[in-house]
């Protein structure tokens, strides 16, 4: 892969990771909005889990992009 490949898909990653972190922050923000409100604990347990299988793709995410700028300096 050459660097201008490289820097595509970091450019790529980085696109998906700040569009996942404000989904997750907006989740999170209404997750807290709620918490003395009247809700359906089915609900609020589905955008718990929702937040939190964001953030493991995040985390993927993450090393990926690590992955790549390795790649950079090694280029």
């Amino acid at each position: 892969m050459d660097e201008s490949e490289i820097r595509r898909q970091l450019e790529e990653v980085d696109t998906e990771l700040a569009r996942l972190r404000a989904d997750v922050a907006a989740m999170r923000r209404e997750i807290g909005e709620r918490w003395d409100a009247p809700t359906d604990a089915a609900e609020l347990a589905t955008v718990l889990t929702n937040a939190e299988q964001q953030e493991s793709v995040i985390e993927t995410l993450e090393a990926r992009r690590q992955h790549l700028q390795q790649q950079l300096g090694s280029a």
